[in-house]
């Protein structure tokens, strides 16, 4: 949101409930509309004169049916844009590889292909393990590196990833904007660096002044178990931490860096993993704060889980 004012955008902010967002920097400088997802006259309230949507719902929680639950989401909001004459959807997906996926990987894909569906051009930005406080992959990452310096862990932490710093993520997002209209299409985003999960957890140790950590891998420990192991040993949710683990089994490489070049911003412009990684972990105030222009993105804000360290 603030990078969107800064940029001079009028915004509209759907949410459920207005309390959770009066604490925000920002909250007197949007318009707000109160209501539920799945409500067709709220969405129809908050898509009416809207050039750009952005599409940031995820169910992340691990409960009931979330893949229908997504799936119906995605119809309804996809029908509420094309009502309205929406110009464009911009959809902040999961980077994933070809062939069988997780279940919270194929939903998300699943997601992409309805709203590009829906009849108005959908941008579909597809990263891996975002860099920044706040995020989930990042703060189980961070939670496991300094709780553990002996762990034993599934093989698959040999899988390579290509992550990508919180700010880039934003700044792809807002290019976006800028897309030609005929564009109507999934993108992937990732940073220059191409790690295993093993090595992340190594660099965090070496960047934060931790001893080495010790990783024991073992060949059987299912996602199941690994997600339960990160609910114990981290404040992430087990039912966050389910989907995440899930998806660690698979590589998650760029296959193309199409949008770097649409926009001026090419991967090898991007922060590296360990400057992404310096800007999260840098010294700040501990009290937790409303966003403001001076806090860089990667680091601790008000709009923060309770489980997001400093």
């Amino acid at each position: 949101m603030p990078e969107l004012l800064e940029r001079g955008f009028m915004v509209r902010v759907l949410t459920r409930n207005r309390s959770k967002v009066a604490s925000r920097a920002w909250v007197d400088r949007v318009e707000i509309v109160e209501g539920d997802a799945t409500s067709k006259d709220a969405l129809d309230k908050a898509c009416n004169g809207v050039d750009i949507a952005y599409y940031l719902l995820h169910s992340m929680d691990g409960e009931g049916d979330f893949v229908e639950r997504d799936r119906e989401l995605a119809r309804r909001f996809g029908l509420a844009a094309q009502r309205a004459k929406i110009g464009r959807i911009i959809y902040l997906s999961g980077l994933h590889p070809e062939g069988e996926l997780s279940d919270h990987l194929a939903s998300r894909v699943e997601v992409g292909h309805l709203l590009m569906a829906s009849g108005v051009p959908t941008a579909v930005l597809q990263a891996a393990v975002i860099i920044g406080s706040g995020s989930a992959s990042f703060e189980m990452l961070r939670h496991l590196t300094t709780r553990l310096p002996i762990m034993v862990t599934p093989k698959w932490l040999g899988n390579k990833i290509q992550p990508i710093g919180v700010a880039d993520v934003l700044d792809l997002l807002i290019a976006a904007v800028d897309l030609p209209p005929e564009v109507n299409r999934a993108f992937d985003i990732a940073g220059p660096d191409v790690l295993t999960y093993r090595e992340m957890i190594e660099r965090f140790a070496e960047r934060t002044g931790l001893r080495p950590r010790k990783i024991v891998t073992v060949p059987v420990l299912t996602p199941m178990l690994a997600s339960h192991w990160v609910g114990l040993v981290t404040p992430v949710p087990t039912g966050l931490a389910k989907p995440l683990v899930g998806s660690l089994l698979h590589e998650v490489v760029a296959g193309e860096d199409d949008l770097g070049e649409l926009t001026g911003r090419p991967r090898s412009t991007l922060a590296g993993f360990d400057e992404a990684l310096g800007l999260a972990v840098t010294a700040q105030d501990s009290t937790r704060r409303p966003e403001a222009g001076s806090v860089h993105p990667a680091r601790l804000t008000a709009a923060d889980p309770d489980w997001a360290g400093p």
